[in-house]
C-alpha cells in the first residue's frame, strides 16, 4: 500500500479586507502599515497583505480575522505577535506594539495563523 501524506492548508478567513496604495513591493503574507510598505519593527500594523503586489498598486490588506504572516522566528500558540522590520511575524516582547495572537506553533519561514481583532 502507498503512503499517502495529506497537508491541510492553515485556515485563513479574513473578514475585512481594505485597500492601501503600495509604496513598495509587497509579498504575500506581511504585516503592511498605514504608509503602503511593510510594517516596521515593533510597530502597529494596518492589516497582512492578501497577494504580491508592485510598488503603486492598491493593496488588497486583510485587517480582521484569522490571517497568515509569514514568521521570523519561533512563535508558540497564544502568544502575542509583532511584526520584525520585513513585516514577518514576532513573538511580541518589551515595547513592541501587539498585531494578534498565534493560533499555531511555528518556526522561522513557516506560516503562522494571527487571530487579529481580539
Amino acid at each position: 500500500m502507498t503512503e499517502v501524506n495529506l497537508m491541510a492548508n492553515k485556515l485563513y478567513q479574513p473578514l475585512l479586507i481594505e485597500s492601501v496604495k503600495a509604496t513598495a513591493n509587497i509579498e504575500q503574507h506581511r504585516f503592511i502599515g498605514f504608509d503602503g510598505a511593510y510594517c516596521g519593527a515593533g510597530e502597529k500594523a494596518l492589516g497582512v497583505s492578501d497577494v504580491d503586489i508592485e510598488n503603486g498598486q492598491y493593496a488588497p490588506v486583510a485587517v480582521l480575522g484569522t490571517l497568515l504572516v509569514i514568521s521570523a522566528g519561533t512563535i508558540n500558540a497564544g502568544e502575542p505577535v509583532a511584526s520584525d522590520a520585513n513585516g514577518k511575524a514576532v513573538k511580541a516582547t518589551g515595547d513592541a506594539l501587539v498585531n494578534g495572537y498565534a493560533q499555531d506553533s511555528v518556526t522561522e519561514g513557516q506560516e503562522v495563523r494571527v487571530l487579529r481583532g481580539i
